[in-house]
């Protein structure tokens, strides 16, 4: 029975991907979990960002925290110990949790583009538009939606019979592997893969694009100082979209027959790991007021710090 079975996680053992489980994943993984840490005490903390960007932007932050927390450490632990079974309940979990964060992550990058649309093309209704309650709003649809889309997924993907290998050829579980590991007839769920990627992904991209295209437009009109400040505030966002949107589409629309591990392996990475790792640096690094707050952070901290120690 399904239930009772055990997958086993594909580990390359070849020196230089073992590198990856012991140097580059705990290093991302610590580094995204400080960063974003960090966004969220400092956009908690500062009452001058108590704006719906950096509201966003926190819950942003939350997300990746839990999103690169579901697949790093148990990967590092298996390359570590050398155990690599999971229980199907287990995998099922994580396909859920990774669906789940990858569905939200998109739609709050989205959010985050029409903040930025309705801040740079239409201020003066900036306040009425983006007012806390329809922030809160978009937040718990994005929430719920996302939850309602992993069961349809997790659940369409484990009513399948698995009797060939149980060997998973990732670092983590996901629906491409399981389909791969399936003795049934898996049409059903690669069509619903590829018209919640068009629907969704498709979706969200067309929605960003418009955004950044309108926003352009404007900015062109502005001067010089102001309109360089801008781009260079929108492109990385742009940047982060565009790797993990074409990352997380090319793991679940590639074929199983031209399919590579390694390929596999390195994509989901990407889609996983790199986005989460790039957002704090991104909105903080070249977020002026977001630099400013942190200094005012850490004043406060050394200060406190200093009280108690005398």
């Amino acid at each position: 029975p399904a239930n009772s079975m055990i997958l086993s996680f594909f580990i390359f053992s070849q020196h230089h991907l073992l590198n990856l489980y012991f140097t580059v994943f705990p290093m991302t993984y610590l580094g995204t979990l400080l960063g974003n840490l960090l966004i969220v005490t400092v956009t908690t903390v500062d009452q001058n960002l108590n704006t719906p960007m950096y509201f966003f932007l926190r819950n942003l932050s939350i997300l990746d925290m839990g999103f690169i927390s579901i697949t790093v450490p148990n990967a590092c632990f298996n390359s570590l110990t050398g155990n690599r079974a999971i229980s199907v309940p287990g995998c099922a979990t994580q396909i859920f949790l990774v669906i789940f964060c990858a569905y939200v992550e998109m739609l709050f990058l989205t959010i985050m583009a029409w903040d930025r649309y309705v801040a740079i093309c239409q201020p003066l209704q900036y306040p009425l538009i983006m007012n806390p309650k329809f922030c809160v709003r978009m937040i718990l649809a994005s929430l719920l939606s996302g939850l309602l889309y992993a069961g349809v997924h997790t659940g369409n993907t484990f009513r399948l019979s698995f009797c060939q290998s149980n060997v998973v050829h990732q670092f983590f579980c996901d629906v491409p592997s399981l389909l791969r590991l399936s003795c049934s007839d898996t049409t059903s769920n690669l069509v619903l893969l590829l018209v919640s990627a068009v629907l969704v992904c498709g979706g969200c991209f067309t929605f960003i694009a418009m955004s950044y295209i309108r926003i352009f437009s404007a900015v062109l009109k502005f001067p010089t100082g102001k309109s360089a400040k801008v781009f260079s505030t929108c492109t990385p966002h742009i940047l982060v979209f565009s790797v993990f949107l074409s990352s997380g589409t090319a793991v679940y629309l590639r074929s199983s027959a031209t399919s590579d591990t390694l390929q596999d392996m390195v994509l989901s990475a990407f889609y996983t790991m790199v986005p989460p790792f790039l957002n704090p640096l991104i909105y903080s690094l070249r977020n002026k007021q977001v630099k400013e707050a942190v200094g005012r952070v850490i004043v406060i901290l050394i200060y406190f710090s200093n009280f108690y120690r005398c």
